[in-house]
């Protein structure tokens, strides 16, 4: 019998006598092939192997075809037992010995010899998610006895536990919606995806199914087109279907890619193919009945997560097999020929497109039927995210539903079985979008509606539905993604900011070695890129862009840079971060040359060791037309080598405001010529940031003396330099004199001591501009003190005060208790990562709840369950309502407000 089920399968689905079966098989842990090969030792043979994926991608005739090896191979003195237990069959099975169950599939099996030949021993799991029990139940009443009687779910749990046939080897198939359940049951296993039919497979399969090479090639690639139907061809059912559709059309002289556009165009189509329509004056006849049944079975199975049906899921659904007559002699719901009275569909596709038109149908006997029965949810509970992560398979019963919205596809279902589609269920999906959350919020929601609206085939829907999204993060893994966002995005008009990540595979990253194949197979993902593309220039809402963690090529960066250069782009702000080829950056310098609308520019991750960028940037800078406030150089290494440029690019721009070198290879050399360039007349910086730029206190004296030149610049970040004491004695020298404006100052993790306290301190007495000031990660809690006496004086007139991570312990609260008390200017103060301790929190809320103060934002690491602090809390809440007290405590590397300390964009 298993080598006549092979057999039918193979001549079902694979034409031809070839027995070149194309599987990519991957594995975890160890080589596949020492898995079914008998003659392995049995030490290095894994016990327990998995083969997942998803439904007819071939695992039951993969698991049979080694069983069949496993048993013909004839070792001498070696006595070999092989069991194929199929879950599907087990279901209908009650309770019953181990000894019994293996009887079922061999009549030879003698009890008393079959333990000492476990070593020799294969037994299939075929089906594991068939296995109808409540999640977690099988981990129960596990058994180890061999005459016990027990229900057959048990027994093949107490087998994988290897509380049955412990040295047995075990081949499990499944889904992979169980693998989770199945790992918690056996005992380390090997985990083997089962990847279906490569590439070649594919193509292999349809010059076999066409007897003209042409045609078979046009069918090809009219399926490759659609990346999502091409990767679902890899099950060979799939293949099946495409190529029964494509030839009946083609036969009748139609395009085969028009078919191939959409998932639900190409298995309606199918569908739709197997009938004779229904004459127009004669509606809703027997025809339209067995629609309504078959759709009724589709559904009930989805959703109890089945797709093998027996006599008693039809009679639970008052279904009888002549209501089903018409699909069963189409072969498009087929009896299983190992289990007698077992039904399922051709392919899952198949069941889902049918759940999917059972909720289209207008017709109040469908209504009836799904409400008179509980275990078939309703349109709304089908549109949940909810039930969707309870079943995965309902996300693409969604699909399908979006796709048969589509008026062309809701005339052809009702041309072919009389069946009129509901009115309103237009509407009822684009509700369904903006019900709750925003459909566009994460990631995985944007890659959910972008595929439903780009089924649908409809404009006006993805107008509709994206009308007030303003924002949206694209995450483009493979070419699926690469199709529904070009798609729709040209429909998204309010659109104002795009952000993108796209990963390795899409595009050639190296064009000139690839061979004329993939060159093709590229020229298609490149054609829908300047798709996505183009809504750059065609949408006038658009102001910002963010490209970051993605692997480009040169012509696809080329396409978007031609779209940022065109005067319809009015693109205002551009992120570029650790983006590939490195190439890219001077690309989209060059592109950003007279770009009147840019104003603000981050470029990050492969701006080092790229003297040609600098050089581009540097032209952008000066082109009379450029508009840039505000520009990030992240990580940039060959900067001094190119300083004079850019300096004359700094004095020349008049727009320039904020100039950000985090984490530039600067050293003290570097800020010494930008000291230069900081006090020549028409430098109009106004913001900089130093951050993590490797300097020492040896560079402050040439600051200290820009500071006071310069009276444009406001706000300086010299965060995570080891400047010291010293350094910051001379800061303080130039901020002390009257012409210095600088109002925000970072020193975030400078090593700043005891001493350094003291200079700023005296600078906070003086008549100083600084407002902000930012000391978060320097151990300068012995200095507190002479921070505190500062805070007290009427001339001090900081505003924002950064003590995040300070060591600064309970013993400094009551220093602290006294300057809020008496300072009248301080609207933020950041205590958090200080172990105050409840006694320090204590005095600091009665200091505030006492005197009036005019502190706003105040940000705390405690313990709010404590009953005092709560009583306190409530209490300063009443009195001073103004006031803002943050208790979260997860920032640990850097200043918790420093978004509002220091500017950005």
């Amino acid at each position: 019998m298993m080598e006549k089920v092979y057999s039918i399968w193979k001549h079902t689905f694979w034409p031809g006598d070839s027995d070149d079966f194309h599987y990519k098989i991957t594995s975890r842990s160890q080589k596949v092939t020492s898995f079914w090969n008998p003659k392995t030792p049995t030490q290095l043979r894994p016990l327990t192997a998995v083969l997942h994926g998803p439904s007819g991608i071939g695992k039951t005739t993969l698991a049979k075809k080694w069983m069949l090896e496993w048993r013909q191979d004839k070792l001498p003195k070696t006595l070999k037992f092989a069991f194929y237990l199929r879950c599907k069959e087990m279901n209908r099975q009650g309770t019953c010995t181990f000894a019994e169950l293996l009887s079922k599939t061999r009549l030879d099996v003698q009890e008393a010899k079959i333990p000492d030949q476990g070593q020799n021993i294969l037994v299939v799991i075929d089906g594991f998610d068939e296995l109808r029990v409540p999640s977690g139940s099988l981990i129960h009443d596990i058994c180890g006895d061999w005459k016990k009687q027990k229900p057959v779910p048990i027994l093949l749990a107490s087998l994988l536990k290897r509380k049955l046939l412990p040295k047995a080897t075990l081949l499990v198939t499944t889904r992979p919606g169980v693998l989770r359940e199945l790992r918690l049951l056996a005992e380390q296993p090997v985990l083997i995806e089962v990847e279906g039919l490569s590439e070649l497979g594919r193509r292999d399969y349809f010059l076999k199914h066409f007897e003209q090479e042409d045609q078979a090639l046009r069918a090809f690639e009219a399926m490759r087109s659609n990346p999502a139907l091409f990767h679902m061809g890899c099950m060979p059912p799939v293949c099946w279907v495409t190529c029964m559709c494509l030839s009946r059309q083609m036969e009748q002289g139609q395009d085969p890619a028009t078919t191939c556009q959409t998932t639900t165009s190409l298995f309606l189509h199918f569908l739709c193919g197997q009938f004779t329509p229904v004459p127009a004056e004669c509606p809703r006849g027997p025809l339209a009945a067995a629609l309504r049944a078959v759709c009724l079975l589709a559904a009930g199975g989805l959703w109890a997560q089945m797709s093998t049906l027996d006599g008693e899921d039809f009679r639970s659904l008052g279904l009888q097999e002549s209501d089903l007559q018409p699909f069963l002699d189409k072969n498009i719901l087929q009896e299983d020929i190992d289990c007698k009275g077992c039904y399922a569909f051709i392919h899952l596709s198949v069941q889902q497109l049918l759940a999917a038109v059972f909720y289209i149908l207008d017709s109040e006997e469908q209504k009836d039927e799904a409400s008179c029965r509980l275990d078939i949810g309703d349109l709304h509970m089908l549109l949940s995210k909810e039930e969707r992560l309870k079943n995965p398979n309902l996300a693409h019963v969604r699909y399908f539903l979006f796709g048969l919205s589509n008026e062309q596809r809701a005339r052809e279902l009702e041309t072919t079985f009389g069946c009129p589609v509901r009115p309103g269920i237009k509407q009822e999906l684009l509700t369904s979008l903006s019900e709750g959350t925003d459909p566009f919020s994460s990631t995985t929601d944007v890659k959910e509606v972008l595929y439903c609206l780009y089924e649908s085939q409809e404009e006006m829907l993805v107008k509709e539905a994206t009308a007030h999204t303003r924002e949206m993060c694209l995450h483009l893994q493979n070419k699926v993604d690469l199709v529904h966002s070009a798609f729709c995005l040209q429909h998204c008009q309010n659109l104002e900011t795009i952000s993108l990540q796209v990963e390795k595979g899409i595009f050639l990253e190296d064009e000139e070695a690839s061979d004329s194949h993939m060159w093709k197979h590229d020229h298609h993902a490149l054609h829908l890129w300047t798709d996505l593309c183009s809504v750059f220039s065609s949408n006038e809402n658009l102001s910002s862009l963010d490209v970051s963690q993605s692997v480009l090529s040169p012509s696809s960066v080329r396409i978007l840079c031609e779209q940022i250069t065109r005067t319809t782009c009015h693109l205002q702000k551009v992120v570029i971060k650790n983006v590939s080829p490195v190439d890219a950056y001077g690309d989209f310098c060059l592109a950003f040359i007279g770009k009147k609308t840019l104003t603000h520019l981050t470029l990050e991750g492969g701006v080092h060791s790229n003297t040609m960028l600098l050089l581009l940037l540097c032209e952008a800078l000066k082109h009379r037309t450029c508009n840039l406030r505000y520009l990030r150089l992240g990580s940039c290494r060959d900067i001094l080598p190119q300083w004079d440029e850019f300096s004359l690019a700094l004095r020349i721009n008049q727009s320039l405001q904020f100039l950000d070198l985090t984490a530039s290879e600067l050293w003290d050399e570097g800020v010494k010529l930008l000291c230069v360039t900081l006090r020549y007349p028409k430098c109009f910086l106004q913001r900089l940031s130093l951050e993590k730029c490797h300097l020492t206190g040896a560079c402050c004296k040439e600051l200290s003396s820009a500071l006071i030149v310069n009276q444009r610049l406001t706000h300086l970040c010299l965060a995570k330099n080891d400047l010291g004491d010293g350094g910051v004695q001379l800061l303080c020298e130039g901020l002390s004199y009257p012409d210095c404006q600088l109002q925000t100052l970072v020193l975030y993790q400078c090593n700043i001591t005891r001493r350094g306290c003291k200079h700023i301190a005296r600078l906070l007495q003086g008549d100083s501009c600084l407002t902000h000031l930012d000391l978060g990660l320097n151990p300068i809690a012995m200095g507190l003190q002479f921070l505190c006496e500062a805070l007290k004086k009427p001339d001090c007139n900081l505003k924002c005060l950064g003590l995040c991570g300070c060591s600064i312990s309970s013993f400094c609260c009551q220093d602290l208790a006294s300057a809020l008390a008496s300072n009248q200017k301080l609207e933020a103060l950041d205590l958090g990562q200080n172990m105050l301790g409840q006694g320090g929190i204590t005095v600091l809320l009665e200091a505030l709840k006492q005197s009036p103060s005019p502190l706003m934002t105040l940000r705390l690491k405690m313990d709010e369950s404590s009953g005092v602090i709560q009583k306190l809390l409530q209490e300063l809440k009443d009195s001073n309502p103004k006031l803002t007290i943050n208790s979260q405590n997860a920032r640990v590397t850097r200043s918790s407000y420093d978004d509002f300390l220091f500017w950005t964009p």
